[in-house]
């Protein structure tokens, strides 16, 4: 680390804009940037259906916290037990696999791939309860 000189009376203080031409924060209303573009989002069905599944979980107390990440090649919404753990399932969405493999998938904490679709409905039916007969 280098010191400076400490700066006299006589010396002018020469004021610098600091990186110019660059805006540090979201971008203003009306005016979405290519990268606000080029994310890849839920829409309002897709993150509906997500939150149905969501919240019959919150209701049995399996779930408590999510957090939603956008990516630029995937959206992320991940659920956890408690918000200090890793998340139990991710549901992703790859639209750059929607005509391969289908652009929906559940991972497990492991990251082992639970089901992987087109349709997001079927997809999340992976991790509804099942009815299971018990003898007594």
């Amino acid at each position: 680390m280098t010191r400076e000189a400490p700066l006299s009376e006589s010396e002018p203080i020469a004021f610098r804009p600091r990186n110019a031409g660059t805006f540090r924060g979201p971008p203003p209303p009306g005016r979405a940037g290519a990268e606000a573009r080029s994310l890849t989002t839920f829409s309002r069905q897709e993150l509906s259906a997500i939150l149905a599944v969501y919240g019959r979980k919150v209701a049995a107390g399996e779930w408590r916290d999510y957090a939603i990440d956008l990516g630029r090649e995937t959206a992320v919404f991940s659920v956890f037990r408690r918000s200090s753990e890793c998340p139990l399932y991710r549901i992703e969405k790859t639209p750059k696999l929607a005509r391969k493999q289908g652009a929906y998938s559940v991972v497990a904490p492991a990251g082992l791939i639970l089901k992987r679709g087109h349709d997001l409905l079927r997809v999340l039916n992976v991790l509804e309860d099942r009815v299971r007969i018990v003898n007594v």
